[in-house]
């Protein structure tokens, strides 16, 4: 079953087109990545998708519920979790969130079960009767989680959620959605850390031009990048080039140099034989090296390489 879906989408400011025509499918229980450069069109996406905007043209549903013919039951579907925690300073979590469904007209007693439960789940219970002041980065996101799932909305929209949290508050809130996933809670995340999706995401949708150039799970995103590489940092920036040359006579690969960090790397296919002819050729040819590593290509590098290159990676 599909949480979210869109077909079509095409969204236009004047002589601007936001989005071009972007499909879209989410399936329920999942984790949905959506990536994208600034003016991308993913906030207008998500805009859409939570019905603060109107398309242009083309279709769209959440929850089953079409955007346009029943937004009152898309927002009763959904919540949503902005770039910034919308949690009351001078309130405790436990005010917080009773406040919050008293907002969605809940009964005060009502109110009050769902804050005790949502605070024990999102492990704020310790902290519950403190103002909201004395809480970290992620503690606060933490309680808008909470505060986004106070009617148990089957679908979750998270715009970079983590903006500006530190890694040890970004792993916390990376527990909560992991959490909430496994309730059965979908999903859509939109963020500008590619460690964030490969974490967390099953899914992920690349948009650039407000057109989708890319969709596939990450590893099959990276794998089609060109599998594994190989990455040396040489002892001399002089033997860059004879180091370049070399594992492109190997691989037959055209090799990625980075002079200010005497750093080449490439793609290669038999991970173990390019790696034992890599190490051998390096050693009859006396070049010197402080790191060779054999690993799978990033995220970020999958990135760059859609959002930058002519040569756009679809899949399936």
């Amino acid at each position: 079953m599909e949480a979210v879906t869109a077909h079509a989408l095409h969204r236009r400011f004047g002589q601007v087109s936001a989005l071009a025509g972007v499909d879209l499918t989410v399936p329920a229980g999942s984790v949905h990545g959506l990536l994208g450069p600034n003016g991308a069109g993913k906030t207008t996406l998500v805009r859409i998708l939570t019905t603060l905007l109107r398309p242009t043209s083309g279709t769209a549903t959440v929850a089953g519920f079409d955007v346009r013919r029943d937004p009152d039951r898309v927002r009763a579907s959904i919540g949503l979790v902005g770039q910034h925690a919308a949690v009351d300073e001078i309130l405790s979590g436990r005010q917080n969130l009773e406040m919050f469904g008293r907002l969605h007209h809940l009964g005060g007693a009502t109110a009050r079960r769902l804050a005790v439960e949502l605070l024990e789940r999102f492990g704020l219970a310790d902290t519950g009767s403190r103002a909201v002041s004395t809480y970290s980065g992620g503690m606060r996101r933490r309680l808008d989680l909470a505060a986004s799932l106070i009617t148990a909305p089957p679908v979750l929209f998270l715009d970079e959620p983590t903006t500006g949290l530190d890694p040890r508050s970004r792993g916390e809130v990376w527990d909560a959605v992991r959490t909430l996933v496994a309730g059965g809670t979908t999903v859509l995340l939109t963020t500008q850390y590619l460690e964030e999706v490969d974490r967390l995401a099953d899914h992920v949708t690349v948009i650039d031009h407000g057109t989708v150039i890319a969709s596939g799970t990450p590893s099959a995103l990276k794998s089609r990048l060109g599998g594994d590489r190989i990455d040396l940092v040489v002892s001399s920036g002089d033997d860059l080039p004879a180091a370049a040359a070399l594992l492109a006579s190997l691989t037959g690969n055209t090799p990625d140099v980075d002079e200010d960090n005497r750093r080449v790397g490439v793609a290669v296919t038999d991970r173990m034989a390019a790696l034992t002819a890599t190490v051998r050729g390096l050693a009859d040819a006396g070049i010197g090296v402080e790191d060779v590593t054999l690993r799978r290509p990033t995220l970020d590098e999958v990135f760059l390489h859609l959002t930058t290159d002519d040569t756009k990676l679809v899949t399936a």
